[in-house]
């Protein structure tokens, strides 16, 4: 049973899951999207995400505090240049792990974390989900030009009778 056990310890000591972490999470910020195993997307995700949440108030404490985790400069300044800014508006679940398969040598379950703003495909079919129209707004559509039509017309009436 794994009563008590908070983490997942990965098979590692924790001076190595610690490294290990901060290389796939500089990785996944420099390049956007890493394929990795199940276990180990699942702990980078409850890794980078509050990383991506300190980033979005840049500030030298946060950029000290990020940097103590990830320990590499330049995943540091594409977090708060680039990362952060398209993230500003987003409350949480910046990350996305999408499951592809078995590996092939040991059949390891393998799975794709990706930043969820940074995904063209996923962009690309978005607007065209929000496009969609419910009944009652088609209604709140119909009835608005009907409202405003009488109004328009009153003004014209008035310059005739003058």
């Amino acid at each position: 049973m794994r009563h008590n056990k908070a983490i997942n310890h990965l098979g590692r000591q924790s001076g190595h899951r610690k490294a290990m972490l901060a290389n796939m999470a500089s990785s996944l910020i420099l390049h956007k999207r890493i394929t990795t195993t199940v276990a180990k997307a699942k702990a980078l995700r409850s890794y980078v995400e509050p990383l991506i949440t300190k980033s979005k108030e840049d500030s030298t404490h946060s950029r000290r505090v990020v940097f103590s985790y990830l320990k590499d400069k330049y995943a540091v300044t594409e977090l708060f240049r680039n990362v952060a800014p398209k993230v500003a508006d987003r409350p949480g679940g910046y990350t996305r792990v999408l499951h592809t398969g078995f590996r092939q040598g040991d059949a390891a379950e393998m799975a794709l974390i990706e930043l969820v703003d940074f995904n063209e495909a996923a962009l690309a079919t978005a607007p065209k989900a929000e496009k969609k129209a419910t009944r009652r707004s088609r209604a709140k559509k119909a009835e608005a030009p009907a409202a405003e039509a009488p109004a328009a017309e009153a003004p014209a009436q008035e310059e005739k009778a003058e």
